[in-house]
């Protein structure tokens, strides 16, 4: 097969596996840096380029699209999907992920149990929201990532505060959500890196001090864990819901069982040193299979 990875480049670790994986495998993989990609809107030919050269002849791709980069990225994504190509992540779907507001929507819908949020973009609202949720109470901006964008209030002036700080200065119009505190698990999370319709590796991640978030990135540290059957199905429910059949899947444990905290469209591999599992040969093997059959249909009704 020939399969088209666009990432931001050869350096990320992520990447370095995949095309690892891939080659063992016997498949000719490309790296491409979808930031330099441009795009041929024409009503039958709707190409996209990569250093002046078309890229074509593709059997698959694999977004591994950055955050500060969604829409561009999809963009181009979505130029694949126009040209009949197999993607490992659908456009809409990394799109959906990437909106915290929008996530928890579609999660709800689905009835995939999350903790309670709240989102208003009136600031005289504050004291009802406050109410509502109670103290102490996680505030987040829509589009944070890594654990940028979200603070804790423990009290009502300190949550107050926080809001009337992100109304003053949150001038590009993201939205801004309340998230009830789940106290027996702060500081702490589960990882599952979902692919297809199991979880691959899962892990507990935890910071090392009194933070209230986990994110690897935040300096927490992660052990390998195993999940319970409801963890499981409730990991796979959520990124099926998303749309996402390449996914990180974010909960925590609650008193009431297991709650969804977010779904990423381009987790990273950390996991595979922290668990020891191999995620990139599961990824590959999931293109494998999924990519050429969906190739074997198109000849057939061609």
């Amino acid at each position: 097969m020939k399969i088209a990875i666009l990432s931001n480049g050869n350096a990320n670790y992520s990447t370095q596996r995949l095309v690892e994986e891939a080659e063992k495998k016997g498949h000719e993989v490309k790296v491409i840096k979808y930031k330099n990609c441009y795009l041929s809107l024409d009503e039958k030919h709707p190409d996209v380029y990569y250093h002046g050269k078309k890229i074509e002849g593709y059997d698959a791709i694999l977004p591994r699209i950055s955050n500060n980069m969604t829409r561009y990225g999809c963009a181009i994504v979505r130029q694949f999907e126009m040209q009949g190509v197999w993607t490992a992540s659908s456009s809409i779907a990394i799109t959906r992920a990437r909106d915290k507001l929008r996530s928890a929507q579609i999660l709800t819908k689905a009835g995939v149990d999350t903790p309670k949020t709240l989102v208003s973009r009136n600031s005289a609202d504050i004291d009802d929201l406050i109410d509502q949720i109670g103290l102490p109470v996680i505030i987040k901006l829509a589009t944070g990532t890594h654990g940028n964008g979200v603070v804790l209030a423990d009290t009502k002036k300190a949550a107050k505060s926080a809001l009337q700080a992100f109304y003053l200065y949150n001038e590009d119009g993201t939205n801004i959500l309340l998230q009830e505190y789940i106290e027996e698990s702060a500081g702490s999370d589960i990882r599952a890196f979902v692919v297809g319709s199991r979880v691959v590796a899962s892990m507990k991640r935890q910071s090392l001090d009194d933070d209230f978030r986990s994110n690897l990135h935040k300096g927490g540290e992660g052990t390998s864990i195993k999940l319970t059957d409801e963890e499981k199905k409730l990991a796979i429910s959520a990124a099926k819901a998303m749309g996402l059949h390449i996914a990180g899947v974010d909960l925590m444990r609650s008193n009431r069982g297991p709650l969804i905290l977010e779904v990423n469209a381009s987790p990273g591999f950390g996991i595979e040193k922290i668990t020891g599992r191999n995620v990139a040969e599961k990824i590959i093997e999931y293109i494998e299979h999924n990519a050429t059959r969906k190739n074997a249909k198109d000849k057939i009704g061609a």
